[in-house]
């Protein structure tokens, strides 16, 4: 019997804790309630998933702690980043007004003078990304989501033996769950030669259950402080090999060189600071004041769980609403919140045309389901929706053939608060026109889903859709 009170007691602790959480934190009335529902419902169980997965980690004091890093290295390299403040000055009013959202809310500007090669596979991409190293004069720095073992890992060892021979510097941020199979001797071997290589947010037992649903999505590859690459391709060898159940992985990426390249960088310091080693990186070697290369206009947009603000839903739902003729989205996980799906619905239902292409099949079967879910009011409003036999992990949104977007930033709710995301603004129609054809394309040769009979699928299906649905703020 005193067991059993100290069991009852303990839960009740517990959940009254949570509960407090809840109620002082607690931003949406609705997702508040169903937590404390979970709460009371589900003992033990539903104050410890509230622990995982519902607490805004904004105001913890690890997180406070990375927003004083980020200021303090501001204060360092402001001087040095001085040339990198000339901003693009749009006469476009929509182009204006989200260059001036993004600038506010994660402190990048838009640049003129960008040379942008965009990649649409995984063959062009590391071959791009290969030649670039190669000819690697002073640093190299990336950080990936996925760095997996595999070909493209043991090319990556190769080429990085030989530069660090060369006197190159090679610095790597990789996060500590998508980069499971990078630990231990994978991750030895590199360090042995010289690479400076860390984890983001490490899984240990001592914070395990603190950072656990906080991840670095960001793919970001930047090589002498000029030239970049940025988009959705992880380091993988299924995006060479048909070794996935789906095939071999398609995804767009981008080359980009040009003053904007600064920005990625700038990035990459506050992570690598972030990760555990705490140099700064403030000097003019890992910045360099960059001759313009081109003519396009682009402008970095990144967000995460540190963030004052969710940049990159932000941006989201301003082009959604900015569009007056077309929004095109290529997503695999397009499981949007409420704010979205009406942006989106508004759209479609005031005349502009909205198409939205995913894969048919997914990599995580409940992501796909909870992704279908959302498709009959879509479809109700006209969005056209296609449906890509092969995987595309690309994530890109184009709207009136005057901008696009193409990063990591996935249309969900792990994307827009919980992880570290990048993606590139590209303000030029000759870049745009590209992704657009290419969408045309591939919509040209596939399936377009018909309302009448996804309205008709089986009751099964959507049972089982609408339990995925549930669980969208954990995917």
């Amino acid at each position: 019997m005193n067991l059993y009170w100290i069991l009852v007691s303990c839960y009740l602790l517990f959940a009254l804790w949570a509960l407090y959480y809840v109620i002082i934190y607690g931003e949406r009335p609705t997702k508040s309630i169903a937590w404390v529902f979970a709460l009371f419902t589900l003992p033990f169980l539903g104050a410890a998933l509230y622990y995982l997965f519902g607490i805004n980690r904004r105001k913890f004091k690890f997180y406070q702690l990375r927003k004083a890093n980020k200021k303090k290295l501001e204060s360092e390299y402001e001087q040095i980043l001085e040339h990198t403040h000339d901003s693009e000055e749009f006469n476009d009013p929509h182009k204006k007004k989200l260059a001036q959202l993004i600038q506010k809310t994660c402190g990048q500007h838009a640049v003129q003078g960008n040379q942008v090669e965009i990649l649409s596979d995984g063959e062009a991409t590391f071959d791009s990304i290969f030649q670039t190293l190669r000819k690697a004069e002073h640093s190299i720095h990336l950080q990936y989501y996925i760095f997996s073992k595999g070909t493209l890992a043991d090319t990556f060892y190769e080429i990085f033996k030989t530069k660090i021979s060369e006197g190159v510097e090679v610095r790597l941020i990789y996060d500590s769950l998508g980069s499971f199979s990078f630990r231990g001797k994978t991750m030895k071997r590199f360090k042995k030669i010289g690479v400076k290589a860390f984890p983001m947010m490490p899984l240990r037992m001592t914070s395990l259950l603190y950072n656990i649903n906080y991840r670095n999505h960001r793919k970001i590859l930047v090589v002498d402080g000029k030239i970049g690459f940025t988009g959705g391709v992880n380091v993988s060898d299924k995006y060479i090999k048909p070794i996935s159940k789906l095939g071999i992985w398609q995804d767009i990426h981008l080359k980009i060189e040009g003053p904007v390249v600064n920005g990625l960088q700038r990035i990459f310091v506050e992570d690598y600071f972030f990760a555990g080693d705490k140099d700064l990186l403030a000097s003019a070697d890992y910045f360099p004041a960059i001759e313009k290369k081109g003519g396009h206009a682009l402008q970095i947009a990144a967000s995460g769980p540190d963030s004052k603000y969710p940049t990159i839903l932000h941006q989201y739902i301003t082009m959604i609403q900015m569009a007056q003729e077309c929004i095109y989205i290529a997503n695999p996980y397009f499981i949007p919140g409420h704010a979205i799906m009406e942006a989106i619905r508004i759209a479609a239902l005031s005349g502009v045309e909205v198409s939205l292409l995913i894969p048919r099949k997914g990599d995580s079967k409940l992501a796909t389901m909870s992704m279908f879910s959302r498709f009959q009011p879509l479809l109700a409003a006209g969005v056209k929706i296609f449906l890509r036999k092969d995987f595309s992990h690309s994530k890109m949104i184009l709207i009136d053939d005057t901008i696009a977007s193409v990063g990591s930033g996935n249309f969900d709710y792990r994307s827009f608060v919980h992880n570290f995301e990048t993606n590139a603004i590209l303000y030029d129609t000759d870049l745009v026109g590209q992704i657009k054809q290419e969408f045309n394309a591939i919509c040209e040769d596939i399936d377009q889903l018909d309302p009448q009979q996804f309205k008709d699928r089986g009751l099964i299906r959507r049972l089982g859709e609408g339990f995925a649905r549930l669980l969208s703020p954990l995917l």
